[in-house]
């Protein structure tokens, strides 16, 4: 099959053209890490080595009538994600530039045990901190559409290579938006499941209670396949708390019925013009189809990013002391055990995640704790009955992914700047409700602009219902 028609298939399609012998997952593998190695992106920092003989593992497998969701499909993971195998799992930070995690994480068990291809590891922000990949410590991944343009952070590795042909799906972790931001910027899908949805063993935690991996894709039907795949409870992460349901026969459901909740806060919020209209032009969409649009309230919306980097930073602040320079990862000797845990810290730490430690050490300390971490949950709780009250209206609400589509390396200068392109997706997080973006236009620049639809607990469904019809019947030319 021509390489250039092979990577463009959907993970559906691939499968298809498996079973049929019109090509191989050898073919499919080695394609993909052709188009890697020749790429300008930088969404891929470490290689699968065994890559190649996993590709022709897979094939003797289906040879031999062996069964497998993914068999033989090449798939990015996160560089958060540990693998045992023979790549690093850095977190694209120079504290864990050589570490090996002596196990996978669950999420990873699960893809290879329905025969995933693991091909290597995305570019993301240092630790997950970050929303335009820019704070890496590795090249800087860039936007398939623009590559004068970040692709979006924190996993804006992943979704680069799933938009730019370098995979057919990959795996982010979203904290406070980090994988529907830059799905969204690069004009893929992404979902961030419900909290406790999938498991947490194995990825390098920045905030604990926020932390989910989610799958990209680039149609809604492969999304909804993998989710069905990395799902359900796990013995070993305690905050798992379901079991595994079924998505994929919800694409193309019928939509007619359905209640669509728009917040005047939300759009409120600063954000382009073009990004606010295409919101309200899949309004009009889904409404010419059937679907009821009611209006909700969330009065303390505009509080949500406070909160969240209040709580994010605090709890980073927390799982970010195991990397001392004692254990695993950098270690720079010094005069005593205090002036090696501070010259380690200093030498395997960028500007970001040492400023979002300071940050959480800071509205933890005795004199502010009750001003600042004490306070920003109360108000998450005020966020979750809010939410609560508006899916008594509605079966999703709608809303923006990003203030505005990709921008140019550079161009945000401070980190107020750069944090405000999450006032849209954080308050998913604090809530620990799930979230779809998929792309729904683009703007003058024909660069990609994504839609979020935000569902109550564990209606995922939901979600893949509205999204996949809108791909269907509408898309994005």
């Amino acid at each position: 099959m021509d390489k250039t028609k092979l990577l463009k298939l959907s993970i559906t399609e691939l499968i298809k053209a498996f079973e049929l012998g019109q090509t191989s997952s050898e073919e499919a593998t080695k394609a993909c890490l052709e188009k890697i190695k020749n790429s300008q992106l930088n969404a891929v920092v470490h290689i699968n080595e065994d890559a190649i003989n996993l590709a022709k593992e897979a094939d003797k497998k289906r040879r031999e009538g062996k069964k497998g969701r993914l068999l033989g499909v090449p798939i990015l993971l996160k560089a958060n994600m540990c693998t045992k195998d023979n790549m690093p799992t850095s977190c694209c930070s120079n504290f864990l530039k050589d570490f090996k995690s002596p196990y996978n994480a669950t999420v990873v068990e699960k893809l290879l045990k329905e025969g995933a291809v693991i091909i290597g590891k995305a570019n993301m922000d240092e630790f997950a901190m970050g929303a335009s990949n820019e704070t890496s410590a590795f090249a800087k991944a860039k936007n398939p559409h623009d590559l004068t343009r970040i692709p979006g952070g924190s996993s804006g590795g992943s979704a680069a290579a799933v938009a730019g042909l370098e995979c057919y799906a990959s795996l982010g972790s979203d904290t406070g938006g980090s994988i529907r931001q830059p799905s969204a910027l690069c004009g893929v899908v992404g979902l961030k499941p419900t909290y406790g949805s999938v498991s947490r063993r194995g990825l390098v935690a920045f905030a604990s209670s926020l932390d989910q991996i989610g799958p990209i894709t680039r149609t809604v039907e492969d999304n909804a396949l993998l989710y069905e795949i990395i799902m359900g409870e796990d013995e070993k992460d305690s905050t798992t708390n379901r079991k595994p349901e079924k998505f994929v026969q919800n694409i193309g459901a019928p939509i007619k019925g359905l209640t669509l909740g728009l917040a005047k806060e939300y759009l409120d919020l600063p954000a382009d013009s073009e990004v606010k209209q295409t919101v309200l032009n899949t309004i009009d969409f889904y409404k010419k189809n059937g679907v009821k649009v009611v209006e909700v309230s969330l009065p303390n919306i505009d509080k949500a990013l406070a909160v969240y980097y209040i709580l994010s930073s605090a709890e980073a602040a927390s799982n970010l002391s195991r990397f001392d320079g004692i254990r695993y990862g950098k270690r720079v000797e010094g005069k005593d055990l205090i002036d090696t845990y501070y010259k380690s810290r200093t030498a395997g730490f960028g500007a970001e995640v040492k400023r979002r430690i300071m940050l959480g050490n800071y509205v933890l300390s005795s004199g502010f704790y009750d001003a600042y971490y004490k306070k920003a949950t109360k108000v998450q709780q005020v966020l979750k009955q809010e939410f609560e009250n508006a899916f008594l209206k509605c079966d999703c609400l709608i809303a923006p992914v990003c203030p505005q589509v990709a921008w140019h390396f550079g161009e945000k200068s401070t980190p107020i700047s750069n944090y405000m392109a999450d006032i849209f997706t954080v308050p998913v997080n604090i809530v620990g409700r799930p979230a779809i973006s998929f792309p729904c236009g683009v703007n003058k620049d024909n660069m990609p602009i994504g839609v979020q639809l935000i569902a109550d607990m564990n209606r995922e469904d939901v979600l893949y219902k509205l999204a996949s019809y809108f791909e269907k019947h509408k898309g994005v030319k």
